[in-house]
């Protein structure tokens, strides 16, 4: 009896799987055809244009994983949330284990900026999203960093996963150094965020299918502010690339933590509010 409990289970969630991924796809889409132009058409302030975005990507977010949650495809918390909706003028980094990371911490962050992958302005179900929430993109070089000071000097919040793609099960985790030269040379300050799911779901070697025996949970732990001014202030003759390099090795030992057990991982309702 209980095997058949458990595979009808298992049946449910491939179901609701399927419906979620496309339920995401659907509303991106929708965003970027339909909300993101008409949003053009009635704002012309293209600071509020961008914040209202931004504000519609989160809000969205919060309701895919809502329903995500009801439909019992996953479960999660996020602990800290109101550090992260508070947050302004520094860069979040955080571990890249599954798909829907970024997901998870936008929806608590309603304002943040993200650094994204130039190759997902061709992906139709994000690209609309990407250019509406006018989020940095990691190709353009020549811009990447005069745009990420000028706007973390106005507050923006940066979101950037310094793996630069998903962690690969049982492999080392490596740091790109990206987010620890920008936090360098912009003198701006790091919030560490840590990511963690109790089942293999949605990593770099799954596929949407790949639905695991057991309701995966997810955790968001959000972690102390480092002050990127200690490690620059740490050389008598201030070398940004070698500031840079301690940076990222202190990055990688606390992403690298081993996060708490996940026993009693319940909705944070103030998360999500």
């Amino acid at each position: 009896m209980n095997t058949l409990l458990a595979r009808l289970d298992w049946l449910w969630r491939l179901l609701m799987t399927g419906f979620c991924f496309s339920l995401f796809g659907a509303g991106g889409l929708l965003l970027s055809v339909v909300w993101f132009n008409l949003l053009n058409l009635a704002e012309r302030d293209r600071q509020r244009r961008r914040r209202i975005a931004r504000r519609s990507i989160a809000a969205s977010f919060r309701f895919f994983l809502r329903v995500a949650k009801a439909v019992g495809v996953l479960d999660y918390a996020i602990d800290g949330a109101q550090t992260l909706r508070e947050e302004r003028g520094c860069l979040v980094v955080a571990n890249h284990p599954t798909l829907i990371d970024y997901v998870l911490i936008a929806s608590v962050m309603p304002e943040t900026d993200c650094l994204v992958k130039g190759d997902l302005l061709r992906n139709p179900f994000v690209s609309g999203v990407i250019r509406a929430a006018d989020y940095l993109i990691n190709s353009q070089a020549d811009r990447l960093l005069p745009q990420s000071e000028r706007r973390l000097r106005n507050g923006d919040t940066l979101l950037i996963f310094p793996e630069g793609t998903r962690t690969r099960v049982g492999e080392p985790m490596t740091l790109q150094r990206g987010a620890a030269n920008i936090a360098v040379r912009c003198r701006a300050d790091l919030r560490v965020v840590t990511i963690h799911c109790s089942e293999h779901l949605l990593d770099k070697q799954s596929k949407w299918y790949h639905v695991p025996a057991h309701k995966p949970q997810f955790r968001v732990m959000v972690g102390k502010r480092i002050n990127t001014a200690e490690f620059c202030e740490a050389q008598e003759a201030f070398e940004p690339a070698l500031a840079a390099r301690q940076l990222n090795r202190h990055l990688l030992y606390q992403l690298s933590q081993q996060t708490p057990p996940l026993a009693g991982i319940h909705n944070d309702a103030s998360a999500l509010s």
